[in-house]
């Protein structure tokens, strides 16, 4: 009876394939997450309505730093201009500062980093507001639903240079009962 191990010399050379099955295993779970993800994020992007409103100033935390973000309508004229018509995503973006004072890019940055160094100096410098998260003033943008994203990025890219770590977004709830 013979038995043949090995091969001819006896000598055993390393496996040069690749086991892909691991790879094959990923793939498909990543699959199958953004196939349940991404219908879920559009949904919920596109339901996303903010309605022009009159600039007011909010009676919100003093240190938030309130920013509204809106363009000019068909004619040129801007939200607080009488018959303004609402923004127009072709329009000329508007932001307004503290929700009332309008400004350009370059005031919102010299304004928004003056009232933040203020705050600081009041508190006492930055290592109290390092020890104390919630005395670091935010960014509340309330921007209109036909603003172009370049106005309301332009906002928040401003407002983040100027040192202000936190920004979020203001929206008008939707309703649970219709």
């Amino acid at each position: 009876m013979a038995m043949s191990v090995g091969g001819a010399g006896g000598e055993e050379k390393p496996m040069s394939d690749i086991n892909t099955t691991p790879l094959v295993d990923v793939m498909l779970v990543l699959l199958i997450i953004f196939l349940i993800a991404v219908p879920v994020a559009i949904q919920t992007i596109q339901k996303l309505k903010i309605p022009v409103m009159v600039s007011q100033e909010s009676k919100d935390k003093v240190e938030n730093l309130l920013i509204t973000v809106s363009t000019t309508d068909a004619a040129g004229r801007s939200a607080g201009d009488p018959g303004f018509e609402g923004a127009s995503r072709g329009g000329e973006c508007r932001i307004y500062f503290n929700n009332i004072t309008p400004v350009d890019s370059t005031e919102l940055y010299d304004q928004a980093f003056k009232r933040l160094d203020d705050i600081i100096k009041r508190e006492g410098g930055a290592e109290v507001l390092r020890d104390n998260p919630e005395k670091v003033p935010q960014v509340h943008v309330r921007a209109d639903v036909e603003a172009p994203w370049r106005c309301v990025a332009g906002a928040i890219f401003n407002v983040q240079r100027a040192g202000y770590p936190t920004v979020g977004f203001i929206s008008t709830p939707v309703d649970p009962n219709g």
